[in-house]
């Protein structure tokens, strides 16, 4: 599908895929080609044979790699992955079509209604919109769509999906226990709960503890960084992201360094290294 021009073999794939698409760049033409990809006698072997559950981890690499273009700035690759995840989303949707279940166009439906429910400022005559009311009468529609009777209200943290990352699900586990009062009263104890983690971990490592009991108090530290970071109004995530990034870039300054002396990792040592790290921290300083 990367060809272009007039290479007959291109234009004859592309035109038994998406005939009947309004043009190659429609979404009724990625629904075709999805529905080649799947055909029992002549599509690929390996599309063929998926489903849901082997292809969920590529919904999270896709989207993923769409914050990375994002942060990049790089709207080329930005354009690419969106693709990417786009497909997973008709991919996902061709094989609930093939079981009688949903298809592309209810997904769009599906998501076009629920903008516009959730935007009656925008689409109906309300001043604002009552966020909660507006959930509430979509758990209620959905009970009634499955056939479900009225059941006891949901616990406070039901709704905060468990396949989260670590760290997104720990800010919005603590988020939500906020909105009922279960929080800190200010930030200060927030950041003396750090401390007091961290000594705990100290604490458990001196006293040679067990795997899984450094694993449980490296978690309780990680989480109130996440509450640290609810508080500041930082996503976690992100943060971590530039944490990351800025660790690729300076590493990199370092290996270049010792490239350009012809030298290896194994021919210097750390204070060496500090030193080249340290010279980057001071060459990003000064280009800000």
């Amino acid at each position: 599908m990367g060809k272009t021009g007039t290479d007959p073999e291109t234009t004859k794939a592309e035109g038994a895929v998406v005939k009947g698409a309004a043009t190659k760049g429609s979404a009724a033409a990625l629904v075709d080609v999805m529905r080649a990809l799947r055909d029992p006698q002549s599509g690929c072997p390996w599309d063929v044979v998926q489903d849901h559950a082997s292809i969920a981890k590529y919904c999270i690499e896709e989207a993923y790699e769409v914050v990375d273009a994002i942060e990049r700035e790089d709207m080329g690759d930005l354009r690419d992955e969106l693709g990417d995840l786009l497909l997973q989303v008709v991919f996902h949707a061709r094989m609930a079509e093939e079981r009688g279940q949903f298809d592309f166009d209810d997904v769009v439906a599906g998501i076009v209604t629920k903008m516009i429910r959730r935007h009656p400022h925008v689409f109906g005559d309300a001043d604002h919109a009552d966020w909660e009311a507006i959930k509430a009468e979509e758990k209620a529609l959905r009970r009634i769509e499955r056939g479900e009777e009225e059941v006891a209200a949901p616990r406070v943290l039901d709704d905060v999906p468990a396949p989260l990352p670590a760290l997104t699900r720990a800010y919005k586990l603590q988020k939500k226990a906020a909105r009922v009062g279960f929080d800190w009263p200010q930030i200060d104890d927030v950041l003396e709960k750090l401390v007091e983690e961290a000594q705990e971990l100290r604490e458990a490592r001196q006293a040679g503890e067990a795997q899984e009991r450094l694993e449980e108090e490296m978690g309780d530290l990680l989480f109130v960084a996440a509450n640290l970071s609810r508080w500041m109004k930082v996503d976690p995530e992100a943060a971590l992201r530039r944490a990351n990034a800025k660790f690729v870039r300076r590493f990199a300054y370092i290996e270049d360094q010792l490239r350009a002396q012809g030298k290896e990792f194994s021919d210097v040592d750390l204070a060496a290294m500090d030193a080249l790290w340290d010279e980057a921290k001071r060459l990003e300083k000064a280009a800000e």
